[in-house]
């Protein structure tokens, strides 16, 4: 018998939580669900370029933590020759148009949460916990960061509202969940 999905965050009844006013100064929500896939693969092969493109219909971002958007998918840079494929509900198409390249491509499953941080003081709440340059121009939507979250490592994703998508292993949900509302206490209404 199917069991239901249950999210990293479920436990923690964030209904509550999330249900702030849109001009709060901190706003968190755990984002549902999306399936992913780490794609590895010889950055300057053509025809592992070309079979991607074929697969999806839009490019690798080949530059140090670019992200393409292609509306259902989204790929994020994370090394070289290593992108996180997000939203792919199904890997055939690729696989079939990635044919005959050297590539692998693994199945991320359930094994991130996706941790939704906005509002005018979620820059200031990021960097109590995170030691990048959140005001650096090579932070901004359509770009990632891999970093550090209080000691958990993340991908942190810019977005044009001013918020941030933090990609964390599941393991690590709930304590960075439990980080960032202590590094927000102060911006929460009391």
């Amino acid at each position: 018998m199917n069991e239901p999905r249950h999210e990293p965050l479920d436990h923690l009844a964030l209904a509550a939580v999330q249900t702030r006013p849109e001009d709060a100064a901190v706003m968190l929500h755990a984002q549902p669900y999306q399936s992913s896939f780490i794609l590895r693969g010889e950055s300057d092969d053509v025809g592992f370029l070309e079979g991607f493109r074929a697969g999806l219909g839009f490019d690798l971002p080949l530059s140090p933590n670019q992200a393409a958007d292609g509306g259902a998918v989204t790929a994020y840079w994370l090394g070289p020759n290593e992108w996180l494929l997000l939203g792919l509900a199904a890997s055939e198409s690729l696989t079939q148009a990635l044919a005959g390249t050297r590539h692998a491509m693994l199945e991320n499953g359930d094994g991130q949460q996706i941790i939704a941080l906005s509002g005018n003081r979620c820059r200031d709440v990021l960097a109590k916990l995170c030691p990048l340059d959140l005001e650096s121009p090579d932070l901004v939507p359509g770009r990632c960061a891999r970093s550090i979250l209080a000691g958990c490592s993340v991908l942190l994703v810019p977005q044009t509202d001013g918020g941030y998508r933090i990609h964390v292993a599941r393991s690590f949900a709930d304590y960075a969940w439990h980080s960032l509302t202590d590094a927000a206490r102060e911006y929460l209404p009391k």
